[in-house]
C-alpha cells in the first residue's frame, strides 16, 4: 500500500509493480480498491495493475466539493507519480464516469477503458431523488434507519449475502461528511453521452443482466456510439458488482482483451 498526494488529496493505493502493462482498477460509489481483488490476483502476475481509493472512500478521504472530471485528473495525477506513461482504465460504475473523462481529458494517458456496469450518461429524476433520501438516511438517520438502507443497496450492489455481510460494516464506518461530498459528484455529474464519439481508443463493457442501477440497456446504448468497442460482455445473473460476484466470467473476458491490445 502506498499514498500519493495529488490535486491536495492524499490518495491510497495498491501497486502489483512489475514490467507488465499498466492497468489502472477504479472502484464505484460506496466501494474501495478491495473490490477488484480477485482481478489483481487473476492479472497481477502479467500485468502491473494498480488499484486506488477515490475520494470519499477507504483511505482516501475528499478535502472538499469535487467532480467526476476531478477523479479522472486524480487518477492521471497517481500515474505520474507512478511514473506510468499510460493504463488501461477498468472502472466500475462511477470508476466508470471517471474513467470516461480521463478519455475525453486525457486521451494520451488512457489505452482504452474497461467498463463494468456504467454509463456516459445521468440518471432519471427518480433515481436521483432516492439516491437523496439515501445519502439523508446516512448522514441523519438512525442506526435501525441506517442499517436498513444499507441492506437495500448491498442488494443492488452486490445481490450476495456473504458479500453483503462482509460491506456494511465499512458502509457504517464512512464519515457521513464524507458520504454528502462523495454523493455530490454523484448526484450533479454532468451527461457525457453526446462527446462519446471523441473517445478513439479501444473500449470493452461488462455488464450484469439483472443490474437495477444501472439497466444493460444503457450499456447497449452507450456501446453503439463509441466508434472503437470492442464488445459487451453480460453476466447473466449478476447485479452491479459483477467482477466481485461472477470473477469465473470477468476475469477471463478482461484478459482476452488486454491481451489483445
Amino acid at each position: 500500500m502506498g499514498t500519493a498526494q495529488v490535486n491536495g488529496v492524499t490518495v491510497h493505493y495498491d501497486d502489483t509493480g512489475g514490467d507488465g502493462p499498466a492497468v489502472l482498477f477504479s472502484h464505484g460509489f460506496l466501494m474501495d480498491r478491495s473490490m477488484f481483488d480477485r482481478q489483481v490476483e487473476a492479472l497481477g502476475g502479467d500485468y502491473r495493475c494498480v488499484r486506488w481509493d477515490e475520494r470519499g472512500f477507504g483511505g482516501t478521504a475528499a478535502t472538499g466539493e469535487f467532480s467526476y472530471w476531478d477523479s479522472a485528473d486524480d487518477a492521471v495525477a497517481l500515474l505520474d507519480h507512478l511514473e506510468i506513461d499510460e493504463a488501461v482504465f477498468v472502472g466500475m460504475s462511477q470508476g466508470g464516469f471517471l474513467s470516461l473523462r480521463a478519455a475525453l481529458a486525457h486521451p494520451d494517458r488512457v489505452r482504452a477503458v474497461v467498463l463494468i456496469d456504467s454509463a456516459a450518461d445521468t440518471d432519471d429524476e427518480e433515481t436521483l431523488d432516492g439516491y437523496r433520501g439515501m445519502l439523508h438516511v446516512f448522514g441523519n438517520g438512525t442506526d435501525e434507519e441506517r442499517a436498513g438502507v444499507f441492506q437495500i443497496v448491498a442488494g443492488l450492489i452486490l445481490g450476495d449475502e456473504q458479500l453483503a455481510e462482509e460491506w456494511i460494516p465499512k458502509w457504517q464506518a464512512i464519515d457521513p461528511s464524507q458520504l454528502t461530498l462523495a454523493g455530490g459528484a454523484l448526484l450533479n455529474r454532468d451527461d457525457i453521452s453526446d462527446r462519446a464519439g471523441e473517445i478513439r481508443c479501444p473500449v470493452m463493457s461488462i455488464h450484469g443482466t439483472d443490474d437495477q442501477a444501472i439497466a444493460l440497456q444503457r450499456a447497449l446504448a452507450l456501446a453503439a456510439t463509441l466508434p472503437d468497442h470492442r464488445g459487451v460482455i453480460e453476466v447473466e445473473g449478476a447485479a452491479h458488482a459483477p467482477n466481485m460476484t461472477h470473477p469465473d466470467t470477468v476475469n477471463p473476458a478482461l484478459r482476452t482483451f488486454l491481451d489483445s491490445l
